[in-house]
């Protein structure tokens, strides 16, 4: 199914495409992929299907990109998911030297002023690390895990995203970095 799913946000982002679209390495294994079907802005809590969720209604604000020591607005990085922006999430008890990790990973993936990287603490994980873009997932054991730079490499402003390329600074939020 994650396959499936790739090929066709590829052949789709070539399509609508009259230049060369950015060429993104293959998912790395163990990602779910899953089709979000709802994108509206709305106000309030959303109730999603995925924890951390990987898109669906979401705030018409984005989250600004960056890293963040404290839990963020679900509703906020949905936006920012959908802007083509990949979240790192970790549960809050992950020893330093891993989230040291991840701050370094998430400091070197930043592509531009956008950055289109999101790294957050998050209650409630099923696993040390998750990764989420728009539409797919991928759960982690460690921050050195090679598959983790290359989910950001294939989903940072990916196709699969519904805006890839919209804002990822200017909404809500105060990243440290």
């Amino acid at each position: 199914m994650s396959v499936a799913a790739v090929g066709i946000a590829v052949v789709t982002g070539a399509a609508g495409s009259t230049s060369a679209a950015p060429q993104h390495p293959a998912a790395p294994a163990g990602t779910q992929t899953f089709t979000e079907k709802s994108r509206q802005h709305v106000t309030g809590h959303v109730v999603y299907d995925h924890s951390p969720p990987a898109g669906g209604n979401h705030s018409s604000t984005w989250l600004n990109c960056g890293i963040y020591v404290v839990g963020v607005p679900n509703e906020n990085v949905v936006h920012a998911l959908e802007h083509g922006a990949v979240w790192i999430t970790y549960m809050p008890t992950l020893p330093a030297d891993q989230v040291q990790r991840l701050q370094d990973l998430a400091l070197s993936k930043y592509d531009g002023p956008n950055r289109y990287v999101v790294l957050s603490p998050y209650y409630g994980l099923s696993a040390p690390i998750t990764v989420t873009a728009w539409g797919a997932q991928l759960k982690l054991t460690s921050a050195s895990d090679p598959r983790l730079g290359q989910f950001i490499d294939h989903f940072r402003e990916s196709p699969q995203a519904p805006e890839p390329g919209g804002a990822c600074r200017g909404g809500a939020g105060r990243p440290l970095a």
